[in-house]
């Protein structure tokens, strides 16, 4: 008789920035499969997701992927119920209306990893600064490269975990890095990048490092963390319309300020109008512009117009099902 070990992830209930939470279950003969993940409990009055005279939630599995980094281990994705089933106000990924997993999505995962003890990230020497921006970005070498260690083994637990994990690389800033991940199905993206999310977190446990999703953490004149969010459906992968891109990408334009709102706290910070970004108080789109709130990326315009869009505002600590909802919802507004 074996026993395997459920770690049953979810959100909790902060705001605006939702929380990783976990617990462990253990299962005897455990088949590895989602539909025999039985559903769990727990205490909402300690994640704000309930009161505590009345405070069982419910956790219904919704993926599952082996975990790399324990021995019959999987990591249970779970949304979070009311105790009568129904979807609690905290469960972000009920409110993705994608059905037939017509839409795909592809996000760009930036971060910081932050040293523990200094608290600040890597690179940055206490009471000062490192060279200003500029060999940072895709280096190579100790001198202007850190935390490589960290970043190669969460590729490989994301790879492991079966994971559609699809690049890193050293972002701008010192000590900060993105990873890559692409779904088809909105609820599949989402998924994934919270089961990457916990590796990654997980993982810095054992480095006496943090990671800091906080889309502005160092001031000045350093780059910013975000999320772009690549997307498209079917309309957008086989159209062949510039007029009909130039329709979907103006549906954006009168909601700019709902898609801001759930696109991540602090992202003011961020959306400045410069190291790459779109301002805040602005909308705008345009081909191959990094500095447009959408990005029409070049290769959708040389295939004639069959492609994707980027969505280069989302901070990087926004909920990815949040983020994914939200453009559902303005991409099938649009009047095409």
């Amino acid at each position: 008789m074996s026993k395997s070990k459920l770690e049953y992830i979810w959100l909790d209930g902060y705001t605006p920035t939702a929380n990783l939470r976990s617990k462990t279950k253990i299962e005897e003969d455990f088949s590895g499969k989602l539909e025999d993940c039985p559903m769990w409990s727990f205490d909402g009055s300690s994640t704000q997701q309930a009161e505590g005279g009345s405070s069982d939630c419910l956790l219904k599995p919704v993926a599952i992927y082996p975990d790399p980094a324990r021995i019959n281990g999987y990591l249970v994705m779970t949304e979070v119920l009311n105790a009568d089933g129904t979807p609690h106000e905290s469960n972000s990924r009920a409110t993705i209306d994608d059905p037939d997993a017509d839409f795909w999505f592809g996000f760009e995962q930036e971060y910081f990893i932050m040293d523990v003890n200094t608290q600040l990230p890597l690179g940055f020497p206490i009471g000062g600064y490192p060279g200003p921006q500029g060999l940072y970005y895709c280096s190579v070498g100790g001198k202007n490269t850190w935390g490589r260690d960290l970043v190669e083994e969460h590729a490989n637990q994301c790879i492991e975990a079966g994971l559609n994990f699809e690049g890193i690389n050293q972002e701008v800033a010192a000590g900060q890095w993105e990873f890559q991940l692409f779904a088809k199905g909105a609820q599949k993206a989402g998924d994934e990048i919270w089961i990457a999310r916990y590796l990654l977190d997980r993982l810095t446990e054992s480095y006496g490092y943090y990671i800091e999703y906080h889309p502005k953490p160092v001031k000045g004149d350093w780059n910013g963390s975000g999320m772009h969010a690549n997307f498209s459906n079917t309309t957008l992968r086989t159209c062949g319309s510039k007029e009909t891109y130039e329709k979907i990408c103006e549906a954006f334009r009168p909601v700019a300020k709902e898609h801001i709102e759930v696109y991540g706290e602090f992202n003011d910070q961020r959306l400045t109008g410069l190291h790459e970004t779109a301002s805040i108080n602005d909308f705008s789109y345009g081909v191959s512009d990094r500095g447009a709130s959408i990005r029409i990326p070049i290769l959708t315009v040389e295939k004639g117009w069959k492609g994707w869009l980027e969505d280069r505002r989302p901070a990087s600590n926004g909920d990815p099902y949040k983020i994914a909802a939200r453009i559902i919802k303005t991409v099938k507004s649009a009047d095409v």
